[in-house]
């Protein structure tokens, strides 16, 4: 009886630890779909209310512009020295894009310096600096920014409920972002397996797929069921696919590429470009908007700001000058090299419009907004080299399913072209500019 009595008590404690077990995994399991529903909720609210005041800000600028035409040329310089110097010296995690900080941080084995480049304190002052640049003209975007902001609340969700942080995390709230700033949810799943997560596993796809629909909804609910870019329903004829598509993505190419490569090099450690900028980096920034503001004064300011009222124009088939593009390149350029917070999601774009815009003009007899979208299919794919995301976010943020199928192929000529001028792709070899920062230095003054 005693041996007996032994082994009942023996599987009762080995069935309470199992029960123990599967009631802390279901626990577990609660506490994060919670984090991820909850932390998709906010992402939505914030990347709305950030649209609404970025927009605000942009209309502040061409109010002042309207009252002062050359206020510009003093304004601008000045609040881009004062923006990259108070960057450099609080908030060196917030520079740039925003897309590339999600990267490394879903690639560091650092956690400290992970967590930093996702934190509320970061997303909070990128939010701050990118609304600023737009105050003055820049030629930034807020889809980057709204990246990292979100990744930042995911993250901060998830250790308020005490789950652990994983990479999975990181790809979701970055996603979830790119569907509540486009509103496209296919387009944050495409950049969730193409972008964000260079080895994408499968069980991160439920978590992915569930952040990005909510924030959608939210989205969708509050903003309504708009269309980022106005929609575009037309076609274009086989024989006009057959030379617009490789001659828009061997220009595409060639254009996004020599953007990235000039990024990457004048960004490289060591970088002879860099020199000046390590030495001066408020003087340089406040040469950098100086360039933005005369281009923008030469344009009547349309390569201010996003560029999203001209892009929208070319869209549905209105004119812009012939100068447009390349005046948006020169001008996204500069606004990059200075080293502000700002996205180039919505700038190349409209540079990209710029490029069809061009094109237009050998198809007189094919619809400009079609020849538009090949123009920014090829551009965006030559600047992030994702081209299955810039298919889905254009044909989204256009309403244009019907060219699908030659933004595609226009996308793969872009994509092998830029390969071919940069070999690196922007965002990964930016995002090794962090993972190559110590966790003290992430936080410290630059020297």
């Amino acid at each position: 009886m005693r041996a007996a009595d032994r082994i009942r008590r023996r599987l009762r404690i080995l069935w309470r630890r199992r029960a123990q077990r599967h009631a802390t995994a279901q626990l577990s399991l609660v506490r994060r779909r919670i984090a991820t529903v909850v932390g998709a909720v906010l992402l939505g609210l914030v990347a709305l209310a950030f649209a609404a005041i970025s927009d605000g800000a942009h209309e502040l600028f061409v109010a002042l512009v309207a009252r002062w035409p050359l206020a510009p040329l003093f304004v601008t310089p000045a609040v881009f020295g004062l923006v990259v110097w108070v960057t450099r010296r609080w908030a060196p995690d917030a520079a740039g894009s925003g897309i590339p900080q999600v990267i490394a941080a879903g690639r560091s084995k650092n956690s400290a310096v992970a967590l930093h480049l996702v934190s509320l304190a970061t997303a909070a002052k990128k939010l701050v600096l990118t609304v600023v640049m737009l105050l003055v003209g820049g030629s930034v975007g807020r889809e980057g920014p709204t990246v990292q902001v979100s990744a930042g609340i995911m993250v901060a969700m998830h250790r308020l409920l005490r789950v652990p942080i994983t990479a999975g995390v990181l790809i979701a709230g970055g996603a979830a972002g790119v569907a509540a700033a486009f509103n496209t949810p296919l387009a944050g799943v495409a950049f969730a397996i193409e972008e964000l997560a260079a080895a994408y596993e499968q069980r991160v796809a439920v978590l992915v797929m569930g952040a990005v629909m909510i924030a959608g909804l939210v989205s969708l609910g509050v903003a309504g069921d708009y269309v980022y870019f106005g929609a575009m329903h037309a076609t274009l004829p086989l024989a006009t696919v057959l030379l617009l598509a490789p001659l828009a993505g061997v220009l595409g190419g060639l254009a996004g590429g020599a953007f990235s490569r000039i990024v990457l090099r004048a960004t490289a450690p060591g970088s002879a470009l860099l020199r000046p900028i390590r030495a001066r980096p408020a003087l340089f920034a406040a040469g950098c908007g100086l360039v933005v503001a005369v281009l923008g004064i030469v344009t009547s300011g349309a390569t201010w700001g996003t560029g999203y009222a001209a892009t929208r124009a070319l869209v549905e088939g209105g004119d812009q000058s012939l100068w447009f593009g390349p005046a948006k390149l020169v001008a996204t350029l500069a606004t990059t090299l200075s080293g502000a917070p700002g996205g180039i999601f919505a700038p190349s774009l409209a540079i990209g419009a710029g490029l069809g815009n061009l094109l237009k003009t050998l198809f007189p007899g094919e619809p400009a907004g079609a020849v538009v979208l090949l123009g920014m299919t090829a551009y965006f794919v030559g600047v992030i080299r994702a081209p299955f995301t810039a298919v889905i976010i254009i044909s989204e943020i256009t309403a244009s399913r019907g060219m699908i199928l030659p933004m595609f192929a226009t996308a793969l000529i872009a994509d092998f072209v830029s390969a071919q001028v940069s070999r690196e792709r922007l965002y990964s070899g930016l995002a090794r500019r962090f993972l190559d920062t110590p966790a003290p230095a992430a936080t410290a003054p630059p020297g």
